[in-house]
Formats: C-alpha cells, sequence, structure tokens
C-alpha cells in the first residue's frame, strides 16, 4: 500500500481542526462527539443521534451542516408522514397533460432526519433505499443522490407512544449510534452562559463537499495491519458466540446474546478505525482507535436475549466486556 503524501495527511488535520473550531462555538464539552460526526463524514456513513430531549442533537446536526458548503434539508418525522413527502413525487402538468418528478427533501448533501423513530414503516423503508443505495426511485425513474450524502438521524430512547421502532435492517445501515448524556456541571454553567446572552454565535462554512470527498478518499489508504484485522474479526465474531470464542472472560455472555453483529460492523470498524488515525494525522490505524470506537459501530448491532434485557445487561456493557477479555494484538 502506497504511504499517504503528508502535504495530503496534514490537510485533513486542518480541516478537523476547522470544524471542530466552528462546532465549538456552539456546543459546549463535546469534542469527541464532534470527532466522530467528522469521521462519519470522512467514511461517507449515516449516524443516529440518541438522546434525551434537551441535549442539542439537532442544534448539533444543524450546526456541522452550516460548516459545509452544500445543500442541507431538515425533515421533522411524523406519524402521518409519507414516502412522496421524503423521495418526492409524480406531479401533474394540466397545461401539458404530462407529469414531472418533484423531489423530495432527500435530495441534499445532508438531510436531518429529525425523531425518526416517530414516522412508519413505510417512510423508514423509502429512506432505507435512499441510505444504502445512495438514490432513490420516483415513479419508475430512479435518481442517484448528490454526493457527498450523510443521512443525521435523532430519536428519543425514552419515549415510546406514537413511536416505530426502527427495522434492524435500517439501524445496521448507519455507521454510528452516538449516544449523548448530560453535561457536567461546568459545561451546563457554560451552555446557560451562551443561552441568556441573547447572541446567537456566527458559524461559518469551512469546507466544499468536493473536499469532503477528497480527504475521504485518503481513509483507504490509511494502514491497517494483518493482526488489526484479525482483532476486529475476533470482536465482532465473539458478539454472535461469545462462548465459542474460547476466551473465559467471556462465558458469562454465552446465551444473553440473540442476534451478533454482522459482517458489516467488521468493516464498519475497519473504516472508522482507519478515519480515526487520520484525524490524528497518522497514516496507519492502531488498536486504541478500534477500541475508542468499538461501543458506537457495535452498540446498534447486538440484540440482546429477552433474559439477558431482564437482568440489565445493555449492549455497551457487552461491549465493554469483549474489549476487556478479547486479547489485543
Amino acid at each position: 500500500m502506497t504511504m499517504i503524501d503528508p502535504a495530503r495527511l496534514a490537510g485533513v488535520g486542518e480541516a478537523a481542526l476547522a470544524l471542530r473550531a466552528q462546532m465549538a462555538k456552539v456546543l459546549v464539552g463535546r469534542a469527541g462527539f464532534v470527532d466522530r460526526l467528522v469521521i462519519a463524514l470522512l467514511c461517507r456513513g449515516h449516524v443516529l443521534i440518541e438522546g434525551v430531549p434537551g441535549l442539542a442533537k439537532t442544534l448539533a446536526v444543524k450546526t456541522l451542516a452550516r460548516t459545509v458548503h452544500g445543500e442541507f434539508r431538515r425533515v421533522q418525522f411524523t406519524p402521518d408522514l409519507l414516502p412522496a413527502d421524503i423521495c418526492g413525487m409524480e406531479v401533474y402538468q394540466p397545461a401539458t397533460g404530462t407529469f414531472s418528478v418533484r423531489k423530495g427533501p432527500v435530495f441534499a448533501n445532508i438531510l436531518l432526519a429529525d425523531e425518526i423513530n416517530r414516522a412508519p414503516s413505510k417512510v423508514q423503508a423509502a429512506l432505507l433505499e435512499a441510505m444504502a443505495e445512495r438514490r432513490v426511485t420516483i415513479g419508475g425513474e430512479t435518481f442517484s443522490l448528490p454526493e457527498p450524502f450523510f443521512v443525521l438521524a435523532t430519536q428519543n430512547p425514552i419515549e415510546q407512544e406514537g413511536t416505530y421502532p426502527l427495522p434492524e435492517a435500517q439501524v445496521d445501515r448507519f455507521l454510528f449510534q452516538l449516544v449523548l448524556g448530560y453535561p457536567s456541571a461546568e459545561e451546563e454553567k457554560e451552555i446557560v452562559r451562551r443561552g441568556g446572552s441573547g447572541e446567537p454565535a456566527t458559524v461559518e462554512p469551512v469546507i466544499s463537499g468536493e473536499r469532503v470527498l477528497e480527504l475521504g478518499a485518503l481513509v483507504a489508504g490509511v494502514r491497517l495491519d494483518a493482526r488489526l484485522l484479525d482483532y476486529i474479526v475476533a470482536l465482532v465474531g465473539a458478539t454472535r458466540d461469545p462462548g465459542g470464542a474460547g476466551i473465559s472472560g467471556l462465558a458469562g455472555l454465552d446465551g444473553k446474546i440473540a442476534y451478533g453483529a454482522s459482517p458489516r460492523a467488521s468493516i464498519a470498524l475497519a473504516r472508522t478505525a482507519r478515519g480515526m488515525a487520520l484525524l490524528d494525522g497518522r497514516d496507519y490505524a492502531t488498536p486504541g482507535d478500534i477500541k475508542a470506537l468499538a461501543p458506537d459501530v457495535l452498540r446498534h448491532r447486538i440484540l440482546l436475549t429477552y433474559e439477558a434485557q431482564a437482568e440489565g445487561l445493555t449492549p455497551d456493557a457487552v461491549v465493554r466486556t469483549l474489549l476487556e477479555n478479547v486479547p489485543v494484538p
């Protein structure tokens, strides 16, 4: 594998610093969260953001969109939404007696799917094609979506009434599931101070969509040692059959996992580890990159048994156990 030119490697770092600086004008204490959004941008992956109301999920996405030169659309998902409201529809033109295509909000570089779990299954299925294939079919005609195409979806984990849980096929299309927690006391004081100032931060676009694609093309050039590939496969494989992994520390997980992660998780973990290396100015990935990103890549791809859920076991706890026990090369 050819080495990445140092100048191009430095360009990734400069772009990341610029994005972080703009995001920090609005967000307080979310450095790791912002880095993962940047990694997803570089890796051309979609992100599912989960958190209780008031943690700036929507604000974070809108701020990111303002830092990128490109088309941004927001859709507030509701139970009465139709696929045509997302993808578009054919509109009859009485003057000519013909139909024309009116494209929907999915034709954007960055799409915010706000409260995605409030939409019915047929709307979720329509969005799945866009996320997976980066194209949309309207009236028998297929249209490619603009590049880059990036879906950021939010959902509230504590409200169940009037919601439609995402099907596993769609959840698996998200590169990351990021879980936002409450801020610290010091961070919250800064949030309150900014909120009471009455002066909105000025966020400027610092990177173009073409530049995002250009920098993202470098991800494949980051070196991933064969031993790290073995480590990734071992981690993901242990989510499917922890008892068969032959590791004593995983014996407690045997029978607790209904379905483990698919090979798509292995691909995502390898790609995002390369993306994190780029952000750190390296042309090689490390075990630390994999361990740092494993929770965000795996938590939404592990389905626990009913008994495990009744015991209070969570996917995050499963991932922690895997990281503590699967040998690091």
